[in-house]
């Protein structure tokens, strides 16, 4: 069987050096103009999410170590200033509720009693909060996972132009 190579064999080295491609002038004068100008390409898609995300700080609220009525009073006073200020999303941290004092108590719920799942009520059924938010959803492992929440606010109409 017979194989087939590219790879011109000669016993002169010099030959084969020769016959390597040699870009022309034009080619060349390309070659330059790119690299010169090289600060001018765009970055990928990837790169803009990374960017949008490092220059655009969503507002974090931390609630570990808080009563279940500050935490209410805290949420409410947050989302306010955060719809008036012309946000569109909120991180609001709860905690998965591992440590709470209920499981002491066999007559208190333990989803009642965890922020976990009383937040999210307590936005929905605030007529004052429920009227500024799109939604409320799990946030992302890298911003609490399960212990944390997602607040999407409607448009501030004062913001519109």
């Amino acid at each position: 069987m017979e194989s087939k190579s590219n790879l011109v064999l000669s016993g002169n080295i010099k030959q084969i050096v020769k016959k390597k491609y040699l870009a022309s002038s034009k080619d060349r004068n390309d070659w330059l103009d790119f690299i010169k100008n090289i600060g001018n390409i765009s970055p990928k898609l990837e790169d803009f999410s990374k960017i949008n995300t490092d220059k655009i700080k969503v507002p974090k609220l931390d609630l570990h170590g808080f009563s279940l009525k500050e935490s209410n009073q805290k949420v409410k006073k947050f989302i306010t200033e955060s719809f008036n200020l012309g946000y569109k999303k909120l991180i609001i941290v709860t905690g998965k509720g591992s440590r709470s004092k209920s499981y002491d108590n066999p007559y208190v719920s333990e989803k009642l009693s965890m922020l976990r799942y009383s937040v999210p009520e307590f936005i929905r059924n605030n007529e004052g909060l429920s009227d500024k938010i799109v939604r409320i959803s799990k946030a992302e492992i890298n911003d609490g996972g399960e212990g944390a929440i997602y607040v999407f606010l409607k448009d501030n109409k004062k913001f519109k132009e």
